[in-house]
């Protein structure tokens, strides 16, 4: 099952997080008229693009199985990353596939694959004009984000329907309250934005104007790209540091060279 879901800008307003907005504009907690300086003239915008832009969705509810760690999809393998640093408290390492049901198991589990994006022209505007252009830039990273929220509400109220019966304000959303994670590509848990690749052979993502550059990155770059998985104790965490072994490792289960794999992870 895969799904492209089209939203304007009205429909994504109200799942923003604005703190992050906040926090792109260097405006802390103490710049409280600026703030609201900011958050008037954000508004103000968002209601002049409504109507003439949109925000665009797409997810792929899939069949897997996790193979160590790799989450298998098909026949698509996605090798994951784990934890190398053994925690103080004696917590275990965690990867991604933790959190999917082994392929030793005899039974499927199922993953969701999604991405979210803007109007490509959205940005296009006020190149004369440098304070104009951020306030844009930033909007729409924050209306791709807005998307995802409001897209994993949905899938994980009506089409996957793990949890129909969640009721959750929009703090409690922002919070990530609710069942599962979504974990996004190039995020501490999910580092290598080459990912991208194997997620655009899954759902397709010129379908909402989404192109890849030659590292996985995303054009526009207001795009946002990941994993849904419904494990009630599935949850974030960051791989930390990456050791040479690991390296290697993940190399040959992406089956790219190792200094490719450096490359891909910042290394």
């Amino acid at each position: 099952m895969i799904k492209k879901l089209t939203y304007t800008i009205a429909d994504t307003v109200p799942y923003i997080n604005w703190p992050y907005f906040d926090y792109a504009w260097g405006v802390g907690s103490n710049g409280r008229e600026e703030r609201e300086r900011l958050r008037a003239e954000a508004e103000a915008k968002l209601s002049e693009l409504e109507g003439h832009y949109h925000v665009y969705a797409l997810f792929g509810l899939f069949d897997a199985n996790s193979d160590g760690d790799d989450i298998i999809v098909g026949t698509t393998r996605l090798p994951m990353l784990r934890q190398q640093q053994v925690s103080r408290n004696g917590e275990p390492c965690l990867c991604l596939s933790d959190f999917i049901r082994p392929l030793s198991s005899g039974q499927p589990d199922r993953i969701g694959i999604f991405a979210t994006s803007t109007d490509h022209a959205l940005t296009e505007q006020h190149h004369n004009d440098p304070y104009m252009k951020m306030l844009l830039q930033t909007l729409a990273d924050r209306l791709a984000e807005a998307a995802a929220e409001r897209m994993h509400e949905e899938v994980r109220k009506v089409h996957w329907g793990y949890a129909p019966d969640e009721q959750l304000s929009m703090q409690q959303l922002h919070i990530e309250a609710f069942q599962g994670i979504r974990p996004a590509v190039g995020y501490p848990s999910l580092p290598d934005t080459s990912l991208n690749f194997l997620i655009d052979d899954l759902i397709g993502l010129r379908q909402i104007g989404i192109r890849l550059t030659e590292s996985g990155m995303m054009m526009p770059h207001a795009s946002v790209s990941g994993l849904m998985i419904s494990h009630p104790k599935s949850r974030y965490f960051s791989i930390g540091k990456i050791g040479e072994d690991q390296l290697r490792d993940y190399a040959r289960r992406r089956c790219i060279p190792v200094e490719l794999a450096r490359r891909f992870l910042n290394m």
